[in-house]
């Protein structure tokens, strides 16, 4: 029985839901902007392709995945929308990679491209991240951001967990003991911020206790 076109837009469809909460969960702090980029689309048409494919082999080979024959056509549209990178990583043959054994299909060759572009949407984040951490931070103590900026703006959200409250705790203290230059440190401790509770948070926060965090004037 061949898929009809339903059921190729059906899988099409969650292929690239499933791209967007892969993206999503990766960029948690500005989503919306990581997903407004060309490489971004190209993630999730290259989700989309493998979900189609994978629904094309299924109906090529029959598979049934032994469920009744009412809910095969359900089945089908779920294991190829939702798994099709799971389905695709069965290996055709084994390459000898110096002394690690390397499996090859075609899972191998989509995830290449994947991971091409999720790097590409990295890229683009982190210079985005960088200019406007840098013009946020900007005249901020270090210690006093430190002490008070981690605090008030985690009080600020409502529903951050435990753990990654404690997971970016653990993280300032760590930087707090590097050997590195105040004006650096600030910045990588919005970055830290920023992963958290976003940009916009972030950046009301700081403007909200600027006066406060300001740097002591140099003499």
């Amino acid at each position: 029985m061949m898929a009809s076109a339903p059921d190729f837009a059906a899988v099409l469809l969650l292929g690239i839901l499933v791209g967007l909460a892969e993206l999503v969960s990766r960029y948690r702090d500005a989503p919306q902007e990581a997903l407004y980029s060309r490489p971004a689309l190209l993630y999730l048409l290259l989700n989309a392709a493998a979900s189609v494919l994978a629904l094309a082999l299924i109906h090529g080979f029959g598979w049934t995945f032994g469920v009744a024959a009412s809910s095969v056509r359900w089945t089908q549209a779920l294991v190829a929308g939702v798994g099709a990178m799971a389905l695709f990583r069965t290996s055709l043959f084994t390459v000898r990679a110096g002394d690690k054994d390397i499996g090859v299909g075609p899972g191998t060759f989509f995830q290449i491209f994947r991971d091409a572009a999720d790097r590409e949407v990295d890229r683009l984040r982190a210079q985005s991240r960088s200019m406007r951490v840098a013009k946020l931070m900007e005249g901020i103590d270090y210690k006093k951001a430190a002490d008070g900026l981690m605090t008030y703006c985690l009080a600020l959200m409502q529903n951050v967990p435990n753990d990654e409250q404690q997971k970016t705790e653990k993280a300032v203290e760590l930087l707090t003991n590097e050997q590195i230059d105040p004006a650096i440190k600030v910045r990588i401790l919005g970055l830290h911020l920023m992963n958290v509770v976003g940009p916009d948070v972030l950046t009301a926060a700081v403007e909200a206790l600027r006066k406060d965090l300001a740097s002591a004037p140099q003499e």
